[in-house]
């Protein structure tokens, strides 16, 4: 019986002292796990990268070939494959998604080192205080990003630019008071205004002005749609404080 001939593709990447390209690693390893046999070439130095560049008309490195026909960079070696190439530019609900998520485990995890189990009350107020923990550590990564994407359309920021700075300190800091279940006094009333004119922007821009922007919510990088999980996160801000407010909280 006939065995198959292995299948081979050859590659071109940057390994040099002081970088080693990681899209090069990743469509190595791409090929390895198709089942393919990898010629590794290592460009060790600028000089030679330009000169293979130069040689096949190409703009970047690693540049794959199988058959003797150049497929291309990473992204074309994955397309190759049928595979997805994410677009840096499209819109995605992905990163509140995953925020809420990992928040929610926490606040399971928190209930049941300190209660014996993960489904308590404490773990549904911890889990809108660890969100808002995260929501402000994200914003606070670049607040100067953060706040220009705010200005579109925050009411309150647009009137008084400085408060598109506060905003997430201001939020954090509820939510470290929120999570420790003190100083209710301060963290209730900062909650209720932010959440309340959050909630009123969010809706104001996207349900009345039908306007089409990018939240946010997870910092001035993202490409999260302004909409109802932008508005999740102020509504569990105004949520929260009127439960503490009640007086049901521990």
């Amino acid at each position: 019986m006939a065995t198959a001939a292995p299948k081979r593709a050859t590659i071109y990447r940057m390994v040099m002292p002081t970088h080693t390209c990681p899209y090069g690693l990743k469509a190595k390893d791409l090929l390895q796990r198709h089942g393919y046999e990898v010629e590794d070439h290592w460009l060790r130095t600028r000089e030679e990268t330009d000169a293979f560049k130069a040689e096949h008309g190409v703009k970047t490195t690693p540049q794959t070939f199988i058959g003797g026909e150049r497929v291309g960079g990473y992204d074309d070696l994955r397309r190759f494959f049928g595979k997805t190439v994410a677009d840096p530019k499209a819109v995605t609900y992905r990163p509140v998604a995953v925020v809420f998520a990992m928040t929610a485990l926490m606040a399971l995890a928190a209930s049941y080192a300190v209660l014996g189990t993960p489904f308590t009350i404490r773990a549904g107020e911890w889990f809108i205080a660890f969100s808002m923990c995260v929501l402000a550590l994200l914003k606070l990564q670049n607040v100067e990003k953060f706040a220009t994407m705010f200005l579109n359309y925050d009411l309150l920021a647009k009137r008084w630019v400085p408060y598109s700075y506060i905003y997430p300190y201001a939020e954090g800091a509820a939510g470290v008071l929120m999570a420790a279940g003190v100083l209710t006094w301060l963290s209730v009333p900062i909650a209720l205004v932010i959440g309340t004119i959050g909630a009123v922007s969010v809706i104001k821009a996207v349900y009345v002005d039908k306007r089409e922007l990018k939240c946010a919510c997870v910092g001035g990088d993202s490409n999260v749609p302004l909409g109802f999980l932008s508005l999740t996160e102020n509504v569990m801000m105004v949520a929260m404080a009127i439960w503490m407010v009640l007086g049901v909280a521990h």
